[in-house]
């Protein structure tokens, strides 16, 4: 997961993402609970070994998922750099 302090330097700094900090809070808003939605949704589909939840965490929550993404979007920057 990303640092807290990572996190507010992306978002703060206007040139890695290409939005404001409003818009991207609004996207958080607007697009987390469709995902989370979604993702639970495709857990639930088929069937399963273990149980809902069970296995690894995800190394990035939602947020951080997001930024790296505005990141790739915008720059086309490779997995390698988003990594660091």
């Amino acid at each position: 997961m990303v640092g807290f302090g990572a996190r507010e330097a992306i978002v703060a700094d206007r040139r890695i993402t290409g939005l404001s900090h409003e818009v991207i809070a609004a996207l958080v808003t607007e697009v987390g609970p469709v995902w989370q939605a979604r993702h639970e949704a495709r857990l639930s589909d088929r069937p399963r070994r273990r149980a809902i939840g069970a296995g690894a965490r995800y190394k990035l929550v939602f947020v951080d998922r997001l930024l790296a993404t505005l990141a790739h979007v915008r720059h086309g920057v490779t997995h390698d750099v988003l990594a660091c």
